[in-house]
């Protein structure tokens, strides 16, 4: 079997005379001259990597949670064949923990006046714009005894978008608002403002809705119905404030309030609703407006994709003047925030009778399940004191989403694998009462 690279030349060395390994500079020089030979030529047929061209391509968004493939293309443009190794730099959340030393580095072999392209798969771990960083290739010689190493900038960037796991749920919600569409066209008592028709007044109707002129011209007192409006506006309000960063589970409370919105969007576009997203802590972070049916859902992944909390106290009242400047006509308001009671009563509270009396409310909060799960331990001393201190929490959410009821505020108060459906299911309830 014929020897290459290395083996050959260290068989050839290994097979001088034993006399030539004697200390004098003669025995050094008959061994090291040819070393240092085949050493020069060796590094002279490396292809010089400061004449490589690198360039990019593939996808440039992914849903959290799935891969995405970016093509390097790399052209020698020099008379030498190129033998490398390469490293494709990426941020360490662009990978699954303990996959990057297989990932991004890549053997390749390109002839004089050729190309070659190698894919580097990517699997982000968390939302937001991923840049590529330098690539780093080693080029060798034919023996592999030296090499030339440089670094190319090659840019490229991945936004990776929020998964939205709960489109699962968006089939049933559909049958439910298609079934509340026929059931509710003509018999919905509530806002809506396109008059439908006449019927005898039972009690618990509104006052409001009598039509005495019809009530004079019969013997029984009339009252108008009203037809739902389709074309409603929804803004939904993103609090990317400190509280939004809390953990529950795996993921920060914001990640939780973002698919619910994605969700409520998403089935509110199919209802005929026009449906838009502010983000604000103590400025605006994201707004999207005025989007189609059919482009809403994508602007608002987009929107969200690079939103971060920000450990910043959410300045409420900067919250309710920009949403009541974002929608000037009635409108559905859904604020994503949290129900500790320090926030609420201290910041929304104060305000919240300058969005309840010009727009219906909607309150969701992402709940953390673990205090359900201490709320129900027992067996020792620890476990009770921790089921004691789990329900003064709990009661102390019951009691801030009682304060906002009163004020007239619907409150969805749900853990995070719950949040999106219990949220689509109280729009689909105001739907249902006549109230959007």
């Amino acid at each position: 079997m014929a020897l290459t690279g290395r083996a050959a030349l260290l068989a050839a060395l290994g097979s001088l005379p034993v006399g030539i390994w004697e200390p004098s500079w003669t025995g050094i020089l008959a061994v090291n001259a040819p070393l240092a030979v085949a050493c020069a030529c060796d590094f002279a047929l490396a292809a010089p990597v400061r004449r490589l061209g690198l360039t990019r391509s593939g996808d440039t968004s992914v849903r959290l949670g799935d891969t995405a493939d970016v093509t390097l293309t790399i052209t020698n443009p020099t008379r030498r064949p190129l033998r490398a190794r390469l490293r494709d730099a990426w941020p360490p959340s662009t990978w699954q923990p303990g996959t990057e030393t297989t990932a991004s580095r890549h053997r390749v072999t390109v002839p004089p006046g050729e190309r070659r392209r190698v894919t580097t798969r990517l699997r982000p771990t968390r939302r937001g714009d991923r840049q590529a960083d330098r690539v780093t290739i080693r080029s060798y010689g034919p023996l592999g005894l030296f090499s030339r190493q440089g670094t190319h900038k090659a840019p490229w960037t991945v936004r990776v978008l929020p998964p939205f796991t709960s489109r699962k749920h968006l089939p049933s919600k559909l049958a439910r608002l298609r079934e509340l569409d026929g059931r509710t066209s003509v018999l919905t008592r509530g806002e809506g403002t396109e008059f439908d028709s006449l019927r005898e007044y039972v009690p618990g109707d509104d006052t409001r809705s009598i039509d005495w002129r019809a009530t004079a011209r019969q013997t029984t007192v009339a009252v108008r119905t009203w037809r739902p409006e389709r074309d409603r506006h929804i803004l939904l309000v993103l609090d990317t404030g400190r509280t939004s960063a809390g953990r529950v589970g795996d993921a920060p409370r914001l990640d939780a309030s973002m698919d619910a919105a994605l969700l409520l969007a998403a089935l509110a576009s199919r209802a005929g609703d026009r449906v838009d997203l502010l983000a604000y802590d103590r400025k605006v972070r994201a707004l999207v407006q005025g989007r189609t049916a059919g482009d809403v859902l994508p602007s608002l992944v987009n929107a969200m994709a690079t939103l971060e909390p920000e450990l910043v106290e959410t300045n409420a009242r900067g919250l309710t003047a920009t949403a009541l400047r974002t929608s000037p006509r009635r409108s559905l308001i859904v604020l994503l925030t949290t129900l500790d009671a320090a926030p609420i009563e201290e910041g929304l509270l104060p305000v919240l009778s300058q969005l309840t009396q010009r727009h219906t409310v909607l309150l969701a909060s992402v709940a953390d399940p673990h205090i359900t799960e201490m709320a129900k331990a027992r067996g020792n001393v620890d476990a009770v004191y921790e089921a004691a201190a789990a329900a003064q929490a709990q009661s102390e959410r019951h009691r801030t989403a009682e304060q906002l009821r009163r004020h007239g505020v619907t409150v969805v108060d749900a853990t995070p694998n719950d949040l999106a459906p219990a949220l689509a299911d109280a729009y689909l309830a105001l739907k249902a009462a006549g109230r959007l």
